[in-house]
């Protein structure tokens, strides 16, 4: 910028609409990755959700109803730590995770059909992949940062093009050069690199540029020579720099900010030369020009926001509004929002073209393809004008085709809507196919004792028109005090099969899988809380990987291991616990040819267990006589899950393709019923409900959202009698089901929340309760026995939590108000269930059991039911006091009987009457 010379740009200011001109809808959660976390093509918006694993996208302008339509995309099995749009196809979504893998997927505007699988899926395997980027003139060219290396790949035919040399430390961040002949890098070694990838995979430059080890951005100032970076000091200040790439021995300018903590993220635009820079945490949006010599960084304005950044992103040039003299476009990131934030140059807008603000803009057909650039090409992307009568026409290649209906796609967010009797709909939406319009009363709102009150006429007139609620509505999940968790763990397996639950329990003690050669499992005592050693304890040596594992509910101390290489394992470990490393298993089961998926003991017969397996079977095994003794067929893809009816009679499967099955072993090998599962491929989970009269399926519908499906076994061929939607997210809902109280715990591993529903056997069938949320992400969760419940404290049900770390004990508990007496409607008698009703050879003769049962109340305490009544208090006046009309004597002796008592009681005698006076005769003196 010439000091004789006032730039066109040196005015530019910051506009952000009202809250309807914001995108919301949207949960951006806690942020742990260095990337953007968000953005944006002409015509699509993509963020970092608060589900790990799943990003959202979003439509970059509103709908006809002036609303902006939002859906997520279930796309890793670990945290999205970077994303990128391709310059040239504004649905081309390249990501990359934590599980060390980039996708790139063909996304689709939210309302339609989300992708079932990416288009292309690369494992660099250099361990997490931090950074993505797509090459800005060649088609299919991807630079990929993993934690130390940078390698540059084609993903047309999904090779790595460039590995390039090793870094010190963490890689940072990268970017490309406008014209797409060298890459630079930073990195936590304090050092930029810049490479020329196709001439050598060493840098040609490198020196140390930064002056801290914390988080940096850097990126190229377009097509110059100058590279920006944005870091800290050595006295934790945020700083800007300048750099000659040439000669990186010190930088051409710098700018001192502040000391936030959060990494300026920054965004620079070619064409008007502006620098927009906001790091996590601010509230402020700061913007600079940038030019060629001194001071190289020129204040143009500071836009302070609402709410705290999360994350920006610049929109494509060829998606600003040129008659409004909108020179720049940054969406903001923020809790609950997505906001615009439009730079624009005052001048009059509406009328003329300014052509001076606008130069022509890269446009968006790819100059080379990844072959040519490789091989030595250097062309430039055409340049199109913004001129509104010379705007390119848009490819429709990459929209969806016309003649399919778009699907509307519920977010994860969903506000509460008004029906014509004005109540609210739940947060997350329930239907049935069935009747969902019915309001039937549910036994939950009977007449029966719940906490020691009876409903009175007004509240059951109030449940007759807002519908059943469940007595568990407002359970509370909390996890216990710290003396009770097991801490210091150390090399788990937090990356089990899908059907695997990560964890399993009994009465007595946990097992967890290790990520250790050999298959180890770690075994611990539940009566042994506190700090593992960090030295080695004693394993299981399994030999092979963990593919599911389950303990015998007879036997406290054997349990069942299915390996990878298609044997099950049965372990036996001493009576309290483990002191050495186990080696040789109790017996061997061989049957299966191919990996086996689970594995489930019998809930009545002792020694019998079910399997399933690769092979398309479910087997079922004799223990003690340590053979197979049942194959059942009918499977044609992939088995998710299997599970025993609770009378232990029939078998249920939920299979890949599409089908639930019910199975009567002893009679046939051929399911005796089929009906229709989830549409979603995803993985699915099956458990037996009400007695055993129905079948709860957690699972994922067509567009990736995970669903709950209600099945009545007596018409599983009519498909589910009832749904319910909770979110979207990659893993599997994994259902716990307590027969007591008729409530369904469910969660998934990676998540951080646990849903708890009451099933009912008659309409609305799902009745939703207060949910229990965690500070971390759960690798595991597992339920104890109900004895295990502290019933004083009205706790109905209590799991272990597996964390990276630790495995913490959550109790799920009934607010009540007379915790002096036993809540005898919320504990009924619980089934023995860990004592077998018959032997093995019994149940395959045809004989059938049932277990006996207990009660779980104290010997001191008294049922809530005989608890005695007391009279109802009326704890306000009747309207009649208030609707009572006064006549105007009796309102203005209310007046001055207020003002009387504001100023006292007027009998009191007045401070100078106190005072001795003068005698009258002195007065004549």
């Amino acid at each position: 910028m010439n000091r004789f010379k006032t730039s066109k740009f040196k005015n530019t200011s910051p506009r952000i609409p009202k809250r309807d001109g914001w995108i919301g809808d949207i949960r951006a959660g806690s942020l742990t990755s260095i990337g953007n976390h968000i953005k944006s093509s002409c015509s699509l918006v993509a963020f970092n959700t608060e589900q790990a694993g799943t990003l959202g996208l979003a439509s970059l302008q509103p709908g006809q109803d002036g609303k902006w339509a939002v859906s997520q995309l279930p796309c890793h099995a670990d945290l999205v730590t970077d994303f990128d749009f391709s310059p040239f196809d504004d649905a081309l979504l390249a990501t990359c995770s934590a599980d060390e893998t980039v996708k790139v997927w063909r996304v689709r505007e939210p309302g339609q059909d989300a992708p079932s699988a990416a288009d292309v899926t690369l494992c660099p395997g250099q361990g997490r992949v931090e950074a993505v980027l797509f090459h800005p003139c060649a088609d299919g060219v991807l630079a990929i940062g993993t934690v130390r290396t940078a390698t540059v790949w084609d993903t047309s035919r999904q090779e790595p093009l460039a590995v390039l040399e090793q870094h010190g430390d963490q890689l940072h961040s990268l970017t490309w050069k406008l014209d797409g002949s060298l890459l630079a890098t930073s990195c936590k070694d304090k050092k930029l690199r810049v490479f020329d990838p196709r001439a050598q995979l060493t840098p040609v430059q490198s020196a140390v540029g930064l002056q801290s080890n914390k988080d940096s951005h850097v990126i190229w100032i377009g097509d110059s020579d100058n590279i920006l970076t944005t870091g800290f000091n050595q006295v934790r200040e945020r700083e800007v720099k300048v750099w000659d790439a040439r000669k990186l021995g010190s930088s051409l300018g710098s700018v001192c900010l502040d000391t936030s903590s959060g990494a300026l993220i920054p965004l620079f635009d070619p064409d008007t030369g502006l620098l927009v820079l906001s790091g996590q945490g601010d509230s402020v949006i700061h913007c600079f020009e940038v030019t060629s010599s001194q001071p190289f960084l020129a204040p143009v304005s500071q836009c302070l926001t609402e709410a705290a950044t999360k994350g920006i992103a610049l929109v494509p040039k060829l998606a600003v509004d040129v008659t409004s003299c909108e020179v720049m476009r940054v969406l903001q990131l923020t809790d609950s929002f997505i906001v615009p934030v439009s730079y624009h140059v005052p001048r009059k807008s509406g009328q003329d073209f300014h052509g001076d603000l606008y130069p022509d803009t890269r446009g968006q057909s790819a100059a080379v393809s990844a072959q040519e650039w490789w091989g030595g090409e250097n062309r430039q992307v055409p340049k199109v004008s913004l001129h509104p009568a010379k705007r390119p026409i848009k490819s429709s290649a990459s929209s969806a085709p016309s003649n399919q209906p778009a699907k509307k796609v519920l977010p994860i967010v969903k506000s509460k809507e008004e029906d014509p009797l004005g109540r609210s709909s739940s947060s997350s939406s329930l239907t049935s196919p069935s009747s969902s319009g019915s309001l039937a009363p549910s036994p939950s709102t009977g007449s029966g004792p719940s906490s020691g009150f009876a409903s009175s006429p007004s509240q059951r007139s109030l449940q007759n028109i807002l519908g059943p609620s469940s007595k568990f509505r407002h359970a509370q999940g909390s996890v216990l005090h710290r003396n009770t968790h097991i801490t210091n763990l150390k090399g788990l397996n937090l990356t089990t099969p899908g059907e695997c639950d990560g964890l399993c329990v009994n009465r007595e003690r946990m097992a967890v899988p290790l990520a250790i050669a050999g298959g180890q499992i770690a075994v611990f005592e539940l009566s042994q809380p506190g700090r593992l050693p960090d030295t080695a304890f004693p394993t299981i040596q399994n030999t092979v990987a963990v593919a599911d594992f389950s303990w015998d509910p007879f036997n406290a101390c054997r349990l069942a291991v299915a390996g990878e290489d298609a044997k099950i394992r049965v372990w036996l470990v001493p009576k309290g616990g483990l002191k050495e490393t186990i080696m040789e298993p109790q017996c061997v089961l061989q049957g299966h040819t191919e990996k086996i998926y689970s594995v489930k003991f019998h809930p009545l017969a002792s020694g019998i267990l079910a399997s399933s397996s690769y092979d398309l079977s479910v087997r079922i095994w004799d223990l003690d006589a340590r053979k197979e003794v049942k194959r059942l067929k009918g499977h044609q893809d992939q088995i998710f899950s299997l599970a025993w009816s609770p009378d232990g009679r029939l078998l249920a499967t939920v299979c890949k393709d599409g089908k639930v099955r019910i199975y009567d072993p002893r009679k046939s090998t051929e399911p005796s019923q089929e009906g229709p599962g989830p549409e979603g491929a995803r993985g699915a989970r099956v458990v037996w409900v009400c007695g055993g009269k129905y079948l709860l399926v957690s699972g994922f519908d067509s567009q990736s959202e995970r669903q709950l499906y209600l099945y009545s076994v007596g018409s599983l061929c009519s498909g589910p009698v009832a749904t319910a939607s909770t979110d979207v997210s990659p893993s599997t809902l994994i259902p716990f089901y307590d027969e007591d109280t008729s409530t369904a715990i469910l969660t998934g591993k990676g998540d951080t929340r646990v849903y708890v529903y009451e099933i009912l056997p008659e309409s609305p069938y799902f009745l939703e309760c207060s949910s229990f949320n965690s500070s971390d992400p759960h690798k595991g969760f597992a339920f104890l026995p109900k004895t295990e419940c502290d019933v004083r404290d009205v706790e109905f049900a209590r799991a272990l939590r597996l964390s990276k770390t630790s495995i913490e004990p959550v109790a799920f508990r009934v607010p009540r108000v007379k915790k002096e007496f036993f809540q005898d409607d919320v504990f009924p008698e619980t089934a023995v269930w860990w004592e077998s009703a018959l032997s093995a050879s019994s149940w395959l003769s045809g004989s059938d059991g049932q277990h006996r049962k207990i009660s779980l109340r104290p010997k001191d305490m008294t049922p809530v039911s005989e608890a005695p009544k007391e009279p109802p208090v009326r704890k306000y006046l009747p309207s009649s006091v208030y609707l009572e009309e006064k006549t105007d004597e009796q309102k203005k002796e209310e007046l001055l009987s207020a003002m009387v008592a504001k100023l006292g009681n007027r009998e009191d005698p007045l401070p100078q009457e106190s005072y001795q006076g003068v005698d009258d005769e002195e007065w004549d003196d």
